[in-house]
């Protein structure tokens, strides 16, 4: 019996290991990569089109339309490329996360309202995606293939090399 066990337990081990495997620095890396070009790419679409945007937004009763959809357009095309290259990553995804959250709130409220009456049509919504992503990096962080983990590294090493210190706890 104790042999049966002792092979579920290698099995689901095996299974974790496999499993966690996926938590790959390259994976963050593809969802900053692809998802802060998406971001790039829909506010340049936004920025040589602000009089479609801004008809939309005023279509929505959005207050100041045209500086709404100018502040929206930046926001998409500067938070997209800070999402790419992971600088200011969770600022960035914080940023972006409420900017989606507006999107739902103000272009698809049936969408968000649904999201527990009808989940599929809460994913199915545009700002889904967009969303998903952004929270992703907000909640884990950018990953290790990103500027600010560049920089958080060679500052820590700026500040151990001032104090003496090693880096290490001594303990």
């Amino acid at each position: 019996m104790s042999d049966a066990r002792n092979q579920i337990l290698r099995m689901y081990d095996g299974f974790v290991r496999a499993v966690s495997s996926l938590q790959s620095p390259f994976l963050f890396l593809f969802v900053r990569l692809y998802w802060g070009w998406e971001f790039m790419e829909d506010g340049w679409g936004k920025l040589h089109n602000l009089a479609k945007v801004t008809e939309y937004f005023a279509s929505l009763n959005l207050p100041a339309p045209a500086q709404t959809a100018l502040f929206v357009s930046i926001i998409e095309l500067v938070g997209g490329v800070l999402l790419a290259v992971g600088l200011f990553s969770r600022l960035t995804g914080l940023v972006l996360t409420v900017n989606m959250l507006t999107a739902y709130v103000t272009g698809d409220r049936e969408a968000l309202l649904s999201v527990f009456t009808a989940p599929d049509k809460f994913s199915a919504a545009a700002p889904y995606m967009y969303l998903f992503a952004s929270l992703v990096i907000l909640i884990f962080g950018p990953g290790k293939f990103a500027l600010d983990t560049l920089l958080d590294r060679t500052i820590r090493k700026r500040e151990y090399s001032a104090t003496g210190d090693s880096g290490s706890s001594g303990t």
